[in-house]
């Protein structure tokens, strides 16, 4: 069990420290390295945590939902993927589930998620 530990602590990736907390019925952008032939370009990926699975850092995984072109649009991320540049939290959703694949379903304003209140003091 340590030899395990000891492996997963000399793959950590220092960039992971640097990503907000999110979750699911968030919506946020994820900015992504992309290699084509000798060059890097960075694209954006916009959309909906629908879901994360994994307990930790070196398996978890999340899942964004995006609508493009009128046609659903999802994207696997791994956490600790060297490719993921940034993660930008744009807004803070209300659900009431952990993983909400509901949202495959629904299409339009009903496929719409509460924004959360922030009410500060």
């Amino acid at each position: 069990m340590d030899f395990i530990k000891l492996v997963e602590d000399a793959f950590a990736n220092s960039n992971v420290a640097n990503y907000p907390e999110f979750k699911a019925g968030d919506t946020i952008t994820v900015t992504y390295r992309i290699k084509e032939g000798d060059k890097d370009r960075l694209q954006k990926f916009k959309g909906v945590v629908i879901q994360i699975s994994g307990s930790t850092p070196h398996t978890k995984t999340f899942t964004i939902r995006k609508i493009a072109s009128g046609v659903g649009v999802e994207r696997i991320f791994p956490y600790e993927s060297p490719f993921i540049d940034s993660i930008e939290v744009n807004k803070v959703g209300r659900v009431r589930r952990a993983r909400i694949f509901y949202l495959r379903n629904l299409a339009g304003k009903k496929a719409r998620i509460r924004e959360k209140n922030t009410i500060t003091e």
